[in-house]
């Protein structure tokens, strides 16, 4: 340490700067911390709007275990997590590959290929809505058209969730594909030349030197992508709001529906703990497969 900075240090200037921080700590707590605190508070009490507040501690957590409804939209939310992260990484990742080649237009075609991604989540539920329409939809018109059977899409239970994941898959496939790209343009180009002159062919270099290269651009993907997938709301609501019955009732949507529909504020506020809890699991399970195979 040279002797003005240890000057500096004895006579406290650095004490001088705390205050520059308190705003954005007390910005903090206003945003984060307090809401977060109020929940759970919340959450320990019986409280519909418009009726008095009756603390009940554990009892709304105790309900949910025994919710069919609650339970049940667990079970859509991680197959429509699952799905929804599983095919745009293979399509994203595939069309990085395709994309980091060179070919005429090749510009062109990327910007192009990005452009469901610039589009938002309702205006894309909205069109995607109108084409999934039995009788007056583009997409069964298609099938007619090649002698398939038409399908009922978002208005059948077997349908509902596939459908969903579709839109999920062209709007955000594109959004996988710029980040493994990037992976692809950061990439060395040695490894490849030493792999030609060794005789190895196309499979043997993306298996060897391609996948172990960008497997960390991959994890990256699937981190944002079950993020995002966890938290849809716009998408499912708009296009099914839930339905039919409660076949696509994701947890969001049942949060949704006891806060804003029911006014159940208290049952809510455990919903959106739980949620909370689940979403932790699932990062921490993500960080321990990273850390475990060694893709950092």
């Amino acid at each position: 340490m040279t002797a003005p900075i240890a000057a500096a240090a004895a006579r406290g200037y650095g004490r001088n700067y705390l205050p520059f921080a308190y705003p954005a700590l007390a910005i903090t707590a206003m945003v984060i911390v307090f809401p977060w605190l109020f929940t759970l508070f919340m959450s320990a009490h019986e409280w519909k709007i418009g009726s008095p507040r009756e603390f009940v501690g554990f009892a709304n957590y105790v309900k949910l275990a025994g919710d069919p409804r609650f339970l049940e939209s667990i079970g859509h939310t991680l197959w429509f997590t699952l799905l929804s992260v599983v095919l745009p990484i293979a399509f994203g990742t595939g069309a990085a590959l395709v994309f980091n080649e060179r070919f005429p237009l090749r510009g062109f075609c990327r910007a192009v290929f990005i452009l469901p991604m610039m589009a938002t989540p309702v205006a894309v539920a909205l069109v995607w809505k109108m084409m999934f329409h039995p009788q007056l939809g583009v997409l069964n018109y298609i099938l007619t058209s090649v002698g398939l059977p038409p399908s009922l899409w978002h208005t059948s239970i077997d349908t509902v969730i596939p459908t969903l994941v579709m839109v999920e898959v062209w709007h955000w496939t594109p959004l996988v594909m710029l980040i493994v790209l990037g992976g692809l343009a950061a990439a060395p180009t040695e490894p490849y030349e030493s792999a030609r002159l060794d005789g190895a062919n196309a499979w043997q270099m993306f298996r060897y030197i391609t996948l172990p290269l960008i497997m960390p651009f991959v994890v990256l993907a699937v981190v944002i992508r079950t993020i995002d997938a966890l938290k849809a709301f716009d998408t499912i609501f708009v296009i099914s709001e839930g339905g039919p019955g409660t076949a696509s009732e994701t947890i969001n949507i049942y949060l949704y529906l006891q806060a804003f529909a029911f006014y159940n504020i208290g049952y809510a506020s455990a919903i959106v703990v739980v949620f909370f809890v689940l979403i932790i699991v699932l990062a921490m399970v993500l960080l321990w497969l990273r850390q475990k195979s060694k893709w950092s």
